[in-house]
């Protein structure tokens, strides 16, 4: 039996809808299977207020701000500028709540979000009213610039939250990291950088003991004679050397007459009965010239 061509297109398009129906996604929440996977919580044997403090250093030594103040709830931010028109933002909340079996055991429960901003331009336009035309809207050049949120999701990988709560046992106290079986791994291999050995100091070698002196001698040694003291030495400086001058003959200098005689004039004194007589020569007079 033949079927018409019109039934045959009615058939086709409800097998078209029935698949396109089924191949349409799920709702968010059908993904929702709340099993306990481990992915956000870790079980640590020290109390809450202990447990979120090393959340709180390992957050603090991965660059986040922390902005909560609270001991048993730490949020922290930390922002990603991907390009110049896009902009990331992770917020962490970590949330520490004590066992009810009362052996200082808490569970650490951490989740992120991520945002996503995106630069948006938005042009202003003002509105000129003329009297017979009315209000006519004219745009203007000017434009505002603004980050707008364009997508927000909760972090879900599990290799992200395993590194996170690896740095966090680093943050743990020595006796409980020991009481859980908790093996210590390099802090380079965590992103901390691992701080320098100091020099140690060198070995202080013991010094020997001085020997006595000898005994001195009875004799007294001879008192050392005090040593000449060096005689000066005059500086030396380096001066041209001036060639010597010609030397001029030597000429005899004529001998000097000798200078005559002074001549001894004896003056004889009158004939005078009543003056007795000199008893020395007088000289006589040098000449008016000398």
């Amino acid at each position: 039996m033949l079927i018409s061509t019109p039934l045959r297109v009615v058939g086709l398009a409800l097998l078209v809808a029935a698949v396109a129906g089924c191949s349409k996604d799920k709702p968010m929440y059908e993904h929702e299977n709340f099993d306990d996977s481990g992915t956000f919580s870790r079980n640590y044997p020290v109390t809450d207020a202990t447990s979120c403090e090393a959340a709180r250093r390992a957050l603090l030594s991965q660059g986040y701000i922390i902005t909560s103040s609270d001991p048993k709830l730490i949020s922290g931010h930390k922002s990603f500028q991907q390009t110049g028109d896009t902009h990331m933002e992770i917020s962490f909340n970590v949330v520490c709540a004590e066992d009810s079996s009362g052996k200082h055991h808490a569970t650490m429960f951490a989740n992120a979000l991520q945002d996503r901003y995106a630069l948006k331009k938005t042009n202003n336009s003002a509105s000129l009213g003329v009297g017979v035309l009315g209000s006519v809207s004219m745009p203007i050049g000017s434009s505002d610039d603004s980050m707008v949120k364009v997508a927000s999701e909760t972090v879900t990988s599990q290799k992200f939250y395993e590194r996170f709560f690896t740095l966090v046992e680093l943050f743990l106290p020595a006796d409980a990291k020991k009481a859980a079986h908790i093996e210590e791994k390099p802090k380079t291999d965590l992103g901390v950088p691992e701080p320098k050995p100091a020099p140690a100091p060198a070995a202080l070698v013991p010094t020997p003991a001085a020997e006595p002196a000898a005994t001195p001698a009875a004799t007294p040694a001879p008192a050392a004679e005090p040593a000449p003291a060096p005689a000066e030495v005059a500086p030396v400086s380096s001066e041209p050397v001036v060639p010597p001058a010609e030397t001029a003959p030597i000429t005899p200098a004529p001998a000097a007459e000798p200078a005559p005689a002074a001549q001894t004039e004896v003056i004889t004194p009158p004939a005078n009965p009543d003056i007795p007589p000199p008893s020395e020569p007088i000289p006589a007079m040098p000449p008016s010239g000398q």
